[in-house]
């Protein structure tokens, strides 16, 4: 089960969702997506949440308020850090996840220490929860499913945009090629022009000469 979220209006359309336990947790550790954002309570037991962005969006891209959001959800949903004031959020790309045969179920390190980021929560803000709260639903998704249909379309977009790129390829290899051959044309007139100057001229003293020779 994965419980989804709508972040405050205000900060645009995106969603927010977490596992029911640990279990789900590792099914949405290997079956993320590229635009995810992942949330932890620091060094305390907690939630795993996530913000899912839009395409193109980075961990940088996050406003104020979408962060708030995470972060007071992730609190909420930590058993010791919802009773604590001052508690660190770590959140990091979900691409940063790291995940061994080693750890345990739901565990996760990072590739990239330094790509992951610390908010400080000072303390749980009802209204906001509450608010994060009321938009919760619960669903059964197919996230194995889901991210294979992400795949294949991320696929067929690159075989798309290598297509067109070959079309490009193609049509500005044509247009040199006519370039050449009207580059090639006009020297080839240019040149005849010059020849044929020459032949008259030639022919010219050749007539005189024979004139010459007859008186």
């Amino acid at each position: 089960m994965v419980f989804y979220f709508k972040a405050r209006p205000e900060a645009g359309d995106y969603t927010i969702f977490m596992g029911i336990d640990k279990h789900e947790n590792e099914e949405l550790i290997k079956y993320g997506f590229p635009e995810d954002i992942w949330f932890h309570v620091d060094k305390m037991s907690s939630a795993h949440v996530y913000l899912r962005f839009n395409k193109g969006q980075t961990i940088d891209d996050i406003s104020e308020g979408l962060l708030e959001d995470c972060a007071q959800l992730v609190k909420a949903n930590s058993i010791q850090g919802n009773k604590m004031n001052n508690v660190d959020v770590v959140y990091t790309p979900w691409s940063n996840l790291k995940k061994t045969a080693s750890m345990d179920v739901g565990q996760v390190g990072f590739h990239n220490s330094k790509m992951v980021r610390t908010v400080k929560v000072e303390k749980r803000i009802n209204e906001i929860v509450n608010r994060l709260n009321r938009t919760k639903v619960e669903r059964k998704p197919d996230l194995k499913a889901e991210r294979e249909a992400v795949n294949a379309a991320e696929k067929a977009e690159r075989k798309q945009q290598l297509r067109e790129k070959k079309q490009r390829e193609e049509l500005e290899r044509l247009e040199k090629e006519r370039q050449a051959e009207i580059r090639s044309y006009k020297g080839l007139m240019v040149s005849e022009n010059m020849t044929s100057n020459k032949q008259i001229a030639a022919t010219s003293k050749s007539l005189q000469e024979l004139e010459e020779d007859f008186m």
